[in-house]
């Protein structure tokens, strides 16, 4: 379990200068307060942590000249940022950027769950760093405020940046930039949907057609907070699209293209589609889906289960293009010893059934 340091109280006082303009009291302390988010605003408000000239305000309020504004936030302290020297695979680099290949069972980046031992301590070591920087990170227990790696690891303090991230136990390329500007031009084709990036997944059952298209929109789960969910309302737009490459009895090798990156994408959409990735501890592909009644291969399929202990979901392909030489960039990765073993098996099963 990892460790979450208690909150602390932060408080932040306004005088509303002469000429201000009248706006929601939520709306001026989101725009005034540094990183801070709506949902936090309105959450202070909502526990009579906000007054206005020595009373508690609603956020609807219309903030006036010479008012005196108090607003108390719990907010998590600053965690210590160290490089680490943990060994990298690294694909391709130069002075500007780099890809990875990341294995499996190790985080993208610091929380205060897991301060150390991940993708970004070790850039930061691989990158000439040593000395130990402070840095704040958001409330990971907030809906509207999961980390974003560009604006906490690509601060001019760090330098390095990841442009997008992969789960812990999800393996394959990822892209790093090495300053701020090229990190904006990285992130805007990640926008633009200009880069090329592919998946490979091992998912449970079968399909009808040989591609698909899945259009739900995800946010965090009601149940549990930690994770999400498709969502009928309140959620964020999400596309997958995927191809089949081949067919085994109870699962399917598929691949996968991201319109969208939201957190937990693939996994979410597949499991919500009743096709959760195999292995997915947390999405519930971790047990038998189908084939409960043919014994070989539940004998099998618990085997692979157990020596995975992982989902068979791997970042394959890469492509975008160098923000300052223009050049088109392609990268592919093989699948990892673990998954082509799963993939052995079931291939052997199809072979028995010739």
């Amino acid at each position: 379990m990892g460790i979450y340091p208690e909150k602390i109280e932060t408080i932040f006082e306004f005088k509303i200068p002469k000429g201000q303009i009248p706006e929601r009291l939520d709306v001026y302390l989101t725009n005034s307060i540094k990183n801070a988010t709506r949902t936090k605003v309105q959450r202070a408000i909502d526990e009579g942590a906000v007054f206005v000239n020595g009373k508690s305000a609603k956020a609807s309020r219309k903030i006036q000249p010479n008012d005196e504004i108090i607003c108390k936030i719990m907010k998590a302290p600053p965690i210590d940022l160290i490089p680490e020297n943990i060994p990298l695979d690294v694909v391709y680099e130069d002075e500007y950027l780099m890809v990875i290949n990341k294995p499996a069972g190790i985080v993208s980046h610091p929380g205060f769950g897991n301060p150390y031992g991940t993708i970004v301590n070790a850039v930061l070591y691989h990158l000439g760093m040593r000395e130990t920087i402070k840095i704040e990170l958001y409330d990971e227990d907030d809906e509207n405020e999961i980390q974003d790696e560009g604006l906490i690891f690509s601060s001019d303090a760090i330098r390095p940046g990841l442009v997008h991230r992969l789960d812990k136990d999800t393996s394959g390329l990822m892209l790093i930039s090495k300053n701020p500007d090229v990190h904006a031009k990285l992130a805007q084709q990640f926008q633009d949907r200009t880069v090329d990036k592919f998946y490979y997944a091992l998912v449970w059952g079968t399909f009808k057609d040989d591609n698909g298209r899945i259009e739900e929109d995800i946010g965090r789960s009601q149940r549990n907070r930690k994770l999400f969910a498709v969502l009928k309302k309140g959620g964020k737009s999400a596309i997958t699209e995927y191809e089949v490459l081949e067919r085994f009895e109870y699962l399917t090798l598929i691949k996968i293209k991201l319109m969208t990156g939201r957190t937990h994408q693939i996994r979410v959409h597949f499991c919500h589609n009743h096709h959760p990735v195999f292995g997915d501890v947390s999405y519930g592909g971790d047990s038998i889906v189908f084939g409960v009644n043919n014994s070989e291969f539940k004998k099998i399929a618990n085997k692979c289960l157990i020596s995975v202990n992982r989902q068979m979901l791997h970042a394959k392909e890469l492509g975008f293009i160098h923000p300052e030489s223009g050049e088109r960039l392609n990268f592919t990765s093989e699948l990892p010893e673990d998954f082509e073993k799963v993939l052995k098996e079931l291939e052997k099963i199809n072979e028995d059934n010739l």
